[in-house]
């Protein structure tokens, strides 16, 4: 049986300089070209939602100094910060509308699978997290980030 109509969506993280309209261009340009290579007798329709603006922080602000040592105490290393989630745009808005530094404090692991249908979190991440949320608490409490 072939369907009548096929959908197919994805998202892309996007990195720091990066102007989301010119990414959205590319890609629409690059996916199109690619369809149409194969001379097919469909259709295609590229469309996007809403591009976010991506978002980098100061790992140097006392925020991201409290959230270090927080996690170095319950997890017993240091963390390694990778840049993940620059692209979730509600955290750039966060950080503009409040004036204020954003931290994202991680709970899960880069096999978890994020907003896929199988996405996970492992129990012992979920309590872990849950603890260096305390510590870092404690530590913004303690005020000598």
């Amino acid at each position: 049986m072939i369907p009548a109509k096929v959908t197919g969506k994805f998202s892309i993280r996007t990195v720091a300089n990066i102007d989301p309209h010119k990414l959205t261009e590319l890609v629409t340009k690059y996916v199109t070209d690619q369809f149409a290579k194969l001379g097919s007798k469909n259709k295609l329709r590229c469309w996007c939602g809403d591009p976010g603006k991506p978002w980098v922080a100061d790992i140097n602000h006392w925020n991201y100094r409290a959230g270090h040592r927080a996690i170095e105490r319950v997890w017993g290393c240091a963390p390694q910060y990778t840049r993940e989630g620059g692209s979730i745009p509600i955290t750039l808005t966060f950080e503009e509308c409040l004036g204020r530094n954003v931290i994202l404090l991680p709970m899960g692991r880069c096999d978890d699978g994020a907003h896929s249908t199988n996405e996970k979190l492992d129990l012992k991440n979920y309590i872990e997290g849950t603890k260096v949320l305390c510590a870092y608490l404690h530590e913004v409490a303690a005020g000598d980030c």
